[in-house]
């Protein structure tokens, strides 16, 4: 068993005191968007023997590359640790994206490759040659968007866009006021009924599921089309000044208030709209979302627990200044109204739940002490635990550590199965909390 020191990524979006109140430190000022816990080699976790932990650390990927068929058991036939595991705090908005199937990511990184795009250039897509299918399990209360509405709903949002654009504009043209002002909204109001009615159409098409992903599709890159209207800002902050002007309709739909909300951080990025497309989700702690490749989502805030396969492949759509390539992104997004994709537990004894998300790198447990006092961890490969909440003791053989919150430990697939022991917090009275993933 090894202890992980795992890194800090400070990305922007990332909240100053989220991990800090996790581990109970001072938060740095900075923001502070993961930690992460694995062998990725864009930031590996350092290892440390847990019988030695006065040891220099290896990072975690050189010593699963010395010997993977010990430490990593059946789980070496992927080629690496399968799964990728992160605390991620996040205080605004991140972009907004999607990832590629497992054909799409080996095809992409080996075109990149073969064409000479540094692995640190910033038009790079690919990372990696994998996927990345994800899932999180809220820590707080965490808002996301995830997947697109039917069309019906989306269409409906965008109608009352436009009525609200249409009205700012009338209001703008009255008497003793400069109608040249409202042109961005006149015109804009006359493009977002039209998506409006290019949705609502397909939605009454009999249930003509590819007349509605047509239909999404169109809507969706119209906004990001890097030469159409909506990418110079102006369009996006007439949007969202009339929709603030309008407090009746942010009560009644939750999507066109989010927009708002997103563009206190992006006041001019059409991803403030593309936001209208997708289920607003807000999950209370201990709920869960899973994302399968060509999902496109956005989180929006909130502290949790996030596993993935071992993968940095992303397109973004929107919510950023980093590169945006629209027709990659469109090879890779699945354009499809879907329900949002839930990951609904399983308990088979007290104080345990099981995560099973349809992928086959990962599945995530967690152990709520005292009442799973003494539990064993699946151990069907190798393991990565995280504590979240009080203290936690994991044993393995004659190994053992003492994990607060945001420590973690790695298992190798050879390690005796390993118990785990709640030891509250420093008054000793505080329930504990573990998250261990493992092969399913």
């Amino acid at each position: 068993m090894y202890l992980l020191r795992a890194p800090l990524r400070d990305y922007a979006w990332g909240s100053a005191t989220l991990l800090a109140e996790l581990q109970g430190r001072i938060p740095t000022g900075r923001p502070e968007a993961e930690l992460w816990m694995g062998a990725h080699p864009g930031a590996p976790a350092g290892a440390v023997p847990a019988g030695t932990p006065q040891a220099g650390e290896v990072p975690l990927h050189e010593l699963l590359a010395a010997d993977p068929e010990r430490l990593l058991g059946e789980a070496s036939g992927f080629g690496r640790l399968p799964y990728l595991v992160k605390l991620l705090a996040a205080g605004r908005p991140l972009s907004i994206q999607a990832h590629p199937t497992l054909d799409q990511a080996r095809a992409g990184f080996a075109a990149e490759e073969a064409a000479g795009v540094p692995a640190s250039a910033p038009q790079r897509n690919y990372k990696d040659d994998n996927h990345k299918p994800e899932m999180v399990v809220a820590l707080t209360p965490f808002a996301a968007l995830c997947g697109f509405r039917s069309a019906a709903d989306a269409g409906t949002s965008f109608a009352r866009l436009a009525a609200v654009l249409a009205e700012n504009t009338a209001l703008a043209e009255g008497p003793g006021n400069n109608a040249g002002r409202a042109a961005p909204a006149d015109t804009s109001a006359a493009v977002v009924a039209g998506y409006a009615e290019r949705l609502l159409g397909a939605s009454d098409g009999g249930g003509d599921s590819d007349a509605e992903s047509a239909a999404i599709e169109s809507v969706f890159c119209d906004l990001l089309d890097p030469s159409g209207n909506w990418t110079s800002g102006t369009w996006v902050a007439a949007a969202v000044a009339a929709l603030a002007q309008a407090p009746r309709v942010l009560d009644e739909d939750l999507n066109l208030a989010t927009a708002v909300g997103i563009a206190e951080h992006y006041p001019e990025d059409p991803g403030v709209l593309v936001s209208v497309l997708l289920h607003r989700v807000d999950l209370a702690p201990g709920q869960a979302i899973h994302l399968p490749a060509g999902n496109v989502h956005a989180y929006l805030y909130g502290l949790g627990v996030e596993v993935m396969a071992s993968s940095d492949n992303v397109l973004r759509g929107g919510l950023t200044p980093k590169h945006v390539d629209i027709p990659e992104l469109r090879e890779v997004v699945a354009f499809e109204s879907v329900p949002v994709p839930y990951c609904i537990p399983v308990s088979d004894r007290a104080g345990h739940l099981v995560f099973r998300p349809p992928f086959e790198e990962f599945q995530v447990e967690r152990l709520d002490l005292p009442a799973a006092e003494g539990s064993t961890l699946t151990a069907r490969g190798p393991v990565i635990a995280v504590c979240t909440a009080g203290r936690v003791r994991v044993a393995s053989g004659a190994d053992s550590a003492e994990l607060s919150p945001g420590e973690s430990v790695f298992l190798a697939a050879d390690d005796p199965a390993a118990t785990v022991h709640g030891l509250g917090s420093i008054n000793n009275s505080d329930p504990a909390t573990l998250f261990a993933v493992t092969l399913p």
